[in-house]
C-alpha cells in the first residue's frame, strides 16, 4: 500500500466524509424534530459514530504523518499533541458553551412545544437550565463525560465533544498499548478492557444517558485507528486490518444496539475501508470508487468539512426554535415532509453561516495559537 505513505498524500475523501457526518446528524435531528422520518437519515447517532471513526482514523494517520519530526519518545511529542488537540476543540466549544447557557430558557420553552406536539416524553428541565457553577466548572474542564450525572446537561449535542477529549487524552497510551503488543492484538486488548469496564458499570448500575464515557465508543475509534494502520501494510494485512474494524463495529456497547444499527455502523467501516482501500477491490469498480473518494477532496467538500465542527456544534440552538415555530404557527395543517422541508431550508443556511463566521473569528486563531505554542516548547526524552 506504498502508494497511501502518509508523508506523501493527502487523502481526498476525509474532508467530504467530515462534513457529510456532520450534515447527517443535522439533517437526522431535522428529521427527529419535526415528525418525518427517512431510513438510515433519521439517525443521526450513526453520523457521529462517523465522525468518531474519522477522528481515530486522522489521529493515527497524523500520528504517523509527523512521526520524523514530532518522534513519540519525546515528551515535548505528547504535549504538542494535547496543546493541538485542545485548542482545535475547546476555542469555538467555549464560545457556544455560553450561547447555549444564555438561550437555555429559550431553548427549553422550544422543545417543550415539539415534544408536547410530537407526543414525546418531556425533556429534563436541567438539560437546558443548569447554569451553576458545577454545571459550568464540569463541561469547561471537559471532565462532564465521565459523570452520568453532568454528561448529557446542555442544549448542546456536547456528549460527543466530552468522549473526544477523554480519546485525546487517553491516544499517546493507546498507541504505546498497541504498538508493544502488536496493532491488531492491542486492538483487541484495549476493545477488551472497554468492555470489561462497560460491564463493570453496568452491574454496578452506573447508567450513562448518551454514550460519553470513552469506553463505550472505544471500539469504533479503534475501527478508524486499524484502518490508518493498514495504509502502510500489505494487502493481506490491510484486509486483515478492515475486517477486524468490522468485526469490532459489531461489539453491543455504546448506543442503540438493535441489529439493524450494528448492521448499519458495519456498512460505515466497509464504506470507508473501500474510499481507502479501492485498489483492492478491482480495476472497474475500484476505479469508480476511487472516483468518488476524489470527488469528495474537491473546494466545495473540503469547506463542507472545515465547517463540520461549527455546524455540528451550532445547529441544535437554530433548529429547536425554528421547528417550534413552525409547529406553533402551523400544527397538523401541514404535513410532516413539508414542515421538515421549510425548517430544513432555512436551519441549512443559517448553520453554515454561523459555523463560518465562527470558523474564521474562533478556530482559525485557536489553530494558530497552537502553533506559537507547540514552536515555543523545547523537546524532553520520555523517562521509562
Amino acid at each position: 500500500m506504498a502508494d497511501y505513505d502518509p508523508r506523501k498524500i493527502r487523502i481526498d475523501c476525509l474532508d467530504g466524509l467530515r462534513g457529510l457526518a456532520s450534515l447527517w446528524v443535522m439533517i437526522g435531528h431535522a428529521l427527529l424534530l419535526t415528525g418525518w422520518r427517512l431510513p438510515i437519515l433519521s439517525e443521526p447517532d450513526l453520523g457521529v459514530d462517523l465522525f468518531i471513526m474519522l477522528s481515530g482514523f486522522l489521529m493515527v494517520f497524523h500520528y504517523q504523518l509527523r512521526a520524523a519530526k514530532e518522534p513519540w519518545e519525546l515528551t515535548s511529542t505528547w504535549g504538542s499533541f494535547w496543546i493541538r488537540r485542545f485548542l482545535r476543540i475547546a476555542p469555538l466549544y467555549y464560545v457556544l458553551l455560553a450561547v447555549a447557557f444564555a438561550l437555555g430558557a429559550w431553548l427549553f420553552e422550544s422543545r417543550m412545544v415539539i415534544d408536547a406536539f410530537l407526543g414525546r416524553t418531556p425533556q429534563a428541565p436541567h438539560r437546558y437550565l443548569d447554569n451553576g457553577l458545577t454545571n459550568g466548572l464540569m463541561h469547561a474542564s471537559f471532565l462532564f463525560g465521565l459523570s452520568p450525572d453532568y454528561a448529557y446537561r446542555t442544549p448542546l449535542p456536547d456528549w460527543s465533544i466530552g468522549l473526544e477529549m477523554q480519546f485525546y487524552a487517553a491516544f499517546p497510551f493507546i498507541m504505546l498499548l498497541l504498538k508493544k503488543g502488536g496493532w491488531l492484538k492491542g486492538a483487541l486488548v484495549t476493545a477488551i478492557i472497554a468492555l470489561a469496564i462497560v460491564s463493570t458499570l453496568s452491574l454496578l448500575g452506573v447508567h450513562f444517558p448518551m454514550p460519553a464515557f470513552l469506553p463505550l465508543k472505544m471500539h469504533i475509534f479503534l475501527c478508524g485507528m486499524l484502518l490508518a494502520l493498514g495504509l502502510q501494510a500489505d494487502r493481506s494485512k490491510a484486509v486483515l486490518h478492515g475486517g477486524a474494524a468490522m468485526a469490532l463495529a459489531l461489539l453491543p456497547i455504546g448506543g442503540d444496539m438493535t441489529m439493524t444499527k450494528m448492521l448499519m455502523r458495519v456498512a460505515l467501516v466497509a464504506v470507508f475501508f473501500a474510499l481507502l482501500y479501492h485498489r483492492l477491490i478491482g480495476e472497474t469498480l475500484g476505479g469508480r470508487i476511487r472516483a468518488v473518494s476524489s470527488s469528495l477532496g474537491n473546494r466545495f467538500f473540503h469547506w463542507l468539512g472545515e465547517l463540520s465542527f461549527g455546524a455540528y456544534l451550532w445547529h441544535l440552538i437554530f433548529l429547536q426554535p425554528i421547528a417550534a415555530y413552525f409547529i406553533a404557527a402551523f400544527g397538523d395543517t401541514i404535513t410532516a415532509p413539508v414542515r421538515f422541508a421549510v425548517v430544513t431550508a432555512i436551519l441549512v443556511p443559517l448553520v453554515y453561516a454561523a459555523a463560518c463566521m465562527t470558523f474564521l473569528a474562533v478556530e482559525k486563531p485557536g489553530q494558530r495559537l497552537a502553533k506559537r505554542l507547540i514552536n515555543r516548547q523545547k523537546p524532553q526524552p520520555v523517562r521509562a
